[in-house]
């Protein structure tokens, strides 16, 4: 679980939000809405503990035992715009240097995930030569595939196709069904499948 109580965060002297209070259960889905600019992705970053607060409380739990907050990020992952990969590692290094810091879900595989993504013959292909479409499938299969109870995802669809927006959509119902989600964004085909939406706008 994750509660936030009265957050709010600024830069200099102005706020982005302030007073966001919300709990966050395992196994639900969330979306943070709001136009571009209005602080969806900075809500989830503080969430993620990228970006620190500047008001209010942040408490995460694991069970029955509190979590300390400079240690959630060994139970998360995140895919965002922002997110940089190792432009000179091949996809197969991309994965293998992830996994030292996080395993995959429970029996896959490297080789596995990349059909899944559809990224299979780029196995050995440099990042750097990957279109903005070919990243966006790995930062989210390597989001995914994590083996962690939380999924932190801020505009998932940028820069996919048709064919994209439909894995992703199937990514997300064949392997995060009991896991939380949390999805920053403003289109209704990276949150639809989100039952609770938090409007970022009533926040200001």
């Amino acid at each position: 679980m994750i509660s936030l109580n009265q957050i709010g965060k600024r830069y200099n002297y102005d706020w982005i939000f302030r007073g966001v209070s919300a709990s966050f259960e395992a196994g639900e889905h969330y979306a943070i809405l709001g136009p571009n600019g209005s602080g969806k992705s900075t809500l989830l970053q503080v969430i993620s503990g990228h970006h620190h607060h500047n008001e209010g409380t942040i408490l995460y739990q694991l069970g029955e035992k509190p979590l300390a907050q400079d240690q959630f990020f060994r139970f998360s992952s995140i895919a965002a715009p922002y997110q940089e990969l190792v432009e000179e590692f091949t996809l197969q290094e991309c994965f293998d240097f992830h996994q030292h810091f996080k395993s995959f879900l429970p029996g896959f595989k490297s080789q596995q995930i990349m059909e899944i993504v559809g990224l299979q013959k780029a196995k050995h292909k440099q990042i750097r030569y990957f279109s903005s479409g070919m990243k966006q499938r790995a930062k989210l299969a390597l989001a995914i595939f994590s083996n962690v109870p939380v999924v932190l995802l801020d505009e998932p669809c940028t820069n996919l196709d048709a064919a994209g927006i439909a894995l992703y959509q199937s990514l997300i119902a064949n392997y995060c069904n009991k896991r939380m989600v949390v999805v920053s964004s403003n289109d209704i085909q990276e949150y639809g499948f989100c039952k609770t939406r938090i409007d970022i706008t009533q926040y200001k």
